[in-house]
């Protein structure tokens, strides 16, 4: 079987490949669940507050709760009349020509105006002397100071934090409507892999991409559904993806062009329909995508580092995309380099790397060693070194682009 016009095509940009990916991906749909579950998941719409925080004005401070026109000089004396505190049921009053015990988070009496705070008052018998004149507003949170009920307090589309589920319990919310997680399939190809032990062997190398991969799709909000490995096998490829039901398709090894190379074939054969298959990147080059029926595929290197790195460019930002959340790729910072890199070829380059932060600024040094197969060393980086296609050769000093893998939750 020969190539179709797709796998004619040239290679395209790292920028264009993110952009066709996600533009394939389908928003899936959203459910309900509790707070207590919501960590790292994706709010399906805005969140508004169900009460207003504080519902009325409460005292910021422990003192007392003062008509401020009745404390406008030192030494003035006022008899006490009771206390509020925080939890009590009724907003108490003020009376005229008295002051109120009033502690931290209780509401602050109708007609008081001030808080004086313990520290500026003595007590005198039934009265309480104040060494500070007061001032209206003083120490009093007014009511709706955090939020006020209706208020919008977490829009659509975003990563809950512990900060978030906080906010919402505060504002009413015992349960959040999220994206469910996208189903992503995960399948490894070659005859040279094996999972375990038991089934290496002379020229068998351990599965390295599934077990990765299906780790990264969970940490990225994805319900990852294990394939296994399918031989380099038309009919092998085929039985593997019989039944699926998926929101994507992540497969990985024998998207190239080669006479083992049986995805592209295999697929071809059950009806996907190709954009594209190789892009300007290094490592990672043979990246397939294109679509079985109305479920995206997408086709990562067979080389671990090469998937991995693909994963971090891609494979992030498609679950976003599916869930609603921010897909725009990697966060790029700037790192001063350590020691000189030479000049990029023809296609930009991702170089494994190390990143040191020091009195506010970020340095970084690249491996010498960049081979792709060397998965070790990804393990020991802690960022990609970014160089554009035909970056000239850099010296110690320069500033370049690195993305740190621990703004990548799971990487």
């Amino acid at each position: 079987m020969g190539l179709d016009q797709s796998f004619g095509k040239s290679a395209i940009s790292v920028e264009e490949a993110r952009r066709l990916i996600n533009s394939g991906m389908h928003l899936v749909g959203e459910e309900t669940i509790g707070l207590h579950a919501a960590l790292g998941r994706v709010t399906a719409t805005a969140l508004t507050a169900l009460t207003t925080s504080p519902p009325f004005d409460v005292s910021a401070m422990d003192g007392y709760a003062v008509r401020a026109a009745e404390i406008s000089s030192v030494g003035m004396r006022l008899p006490l009349s009771g206390a509020s505190r925080a939890g009590t049921p009724v907003v108490p009053t003020l009376s005229p020509g008295t002051c109120m015990r009033i502690f931290t988070g209780a509401p602050v009496p109708i007609g008081a105006d001030a808080i004086v705070i313990q520290e500026d008052v003595e007590a005198d018998g039934g009265r309480i002397v104040f060494q500070t004149q007061a001032r209206p507003g003083l120490y009093i949170r007014p009511a709706g100071l955090n939020f006020k009920a209706g208020d919008e307090i977490i829009p659509a589309g975003r990563t809950i934090s512990a900060r978030d589920i906080g906010l919402s319990a505060a504002a009413g919310h015992g349960t959040v409507a999220v994206r469910r997680r996208p189903r992503i399939a995960v399948l490894s190809t070659g005859d040279e892999l094996a999972n375990d032990p038991a089934g290496a062997g002379a020229g068998r190398i351990f599965d390295a991409n599934r077990p990765a991969l299906l780790a990264l799709v969970a940490a990225w909000g994805g319900e990852p559904l294990d394939l296994g490995i399918a031989l380099d096998d038309d009919a092998a490829i085929t039985t593997a993806l019989q039944g699926l039901d998926a929101d994507l398709l992540l497969v990985t090894g024998g998207a190239s062009v080669g006479d083992h190379d049986r995805v592209r074939p295999a697929l071809q054969a059950l009806g996907l329909s190709f954009n594209f298959w190789k892009i300007r990147m290094r490592p990672g080059k043979p990246l397939m995508f294109g679509a079985l029926g109305s479920m995206p595929v997408l086709g990562l290197p067979g080389n671990p580092v090469s998937a991995l790195v693909c994963a971090l460019l891609f494979l992030k930002s498609a679950i976003a995309a599916m869930t609603g959340g921010d897909a725009s790729g990697p966060r790029f910072e700037t790192a001063r380099l350590t020691s000189p890199i030479g000049k990029t070829g023809e296609r930009d380059d991702y170089l494994r790397a190390t990143v040191t932060a020091s009195d506010g600024e970020l340095t970084v040094a690249a491996f010498t060693e960049q081979d792709s197969s060397m998965l070790a060393l990804l393990a020991a980086s802690n960022a990609l070194l970014f160089r554009s296609a035909g970056a000239p050769a850099a010296a110690a000093g320069e500033t370049v682009k690195v993305v740190r893998f621990d703004t990548l939750a799971g990487y």
